[in-house]
């Protein structure tokens, strides 16, 4: 089956990377829209029925920004229009702070900044869940947020870290269940690649040196990130590629 996927992209820096390789071997289609660009009839929003998965990426704005960026509520309506026609969403970090916030729970900042490779538990449910069947119990993985998100109302926490425990969330609304789809979030950034994280830390926001001392515990310097970059990147990358082969194979079981 060839699914039709679109990403909502905020930036030119938080980008699909290895997710787009995914997509490309599994010949996928798929387009974008770029909120960092004015919409026009070559970057605009589709049509509901033209895509079967939204996979909603990271950026350095929060979801509470509508007053600097009119576009988020005009993408929180389109979030929620695919919830409610049962599509699967993928949230990435801001991605998956928007789909929290589009299915009712709170969104904002935390008294913590994690920035850098950190390591992840899954909970006993996302140990036990079938998405995420061939996922280590731990595993390291890639952050950089100061906001966070409660679970949604009805979801299935996921996994948690050290320093903040709502770390990705999984949902099906009962028109979800039917098609086989899923609603699932993500504070950390599995897509990263060691050329998409480089282009991150060298026109990103920035890592400060003031947030290094405030939290040594969870802000790392751009040079540990970067030396520890080739050890973690593939593995991480090798493990989203099974969740999203086993999101595909859910909704092929069912349809």
């Amino acid at each position: 089956m060839t699914l039709r996927i679109h990403a909502l992209l905020h930036n030119h820096i938080n980008i699909l990377a290895s997710v787009e390789h995914w997509i490309q071997r599994n010949h996928h289609q798929f387009t974008t829209t770029q909120f960092a660009e004015a919409l026009t009839a070559d970057n605009h929003l589709p049509n509901i029925d033209s895509f079967d998965w939204l996979i909603v990426m990271g950026g350095p704005m929060g979801v509470y920004d509508g007053d600097k960026f009119a576009w988020l509520s005009t993408e929180k309506q389109f979030i929620t229009e695919a919830i409610n026609a049962g599509k699967t969403v993928i949230g990435m970090c801001l991605g998956a702070q928007l789909l929290a916030e589009c299915l009712g729970a709170k969104v904002g900042k935390i008294d913590i900044k994690e920035i850098g490779w950190t390591q992840l538990t899954l909970t006993n449910e996302g140990a036990n869940h079938s998405l995420l069947k061939s996922v280590p119990k731990q595993f390291t993985t890639f952050h950089w947020h100061g906001d966070g998100f409660e679970i949604p109302e009805g979801a299935t926490s996921l996994a948690t870290s050290e320093h903040w425990p709502n770390q990705g969330f999984i949902y099906q609304t009962d028109k979800h269940k039917q098609l086989g789809n899923w609603l699932m979030g993500w504070q950390c950034h599995f897509e990263v690649t060691p050329d998409s994280l480089q282009t991150m830390i060298e026109k990103g926001k920035g890592i400060s040196e003031q947030d290094i001392k405030q939290y040594p515990q969870s802000v790392q310097s751009p040079a540990h990130i970067l030396e520890n970059t080739a050890q973690f990147a593939a593995n991480n990358n090798a493990y989203f590629d099974t969740i999203l082969d086993n999101l595909e194979s859910s909704s092929k079981d069912v349809k």
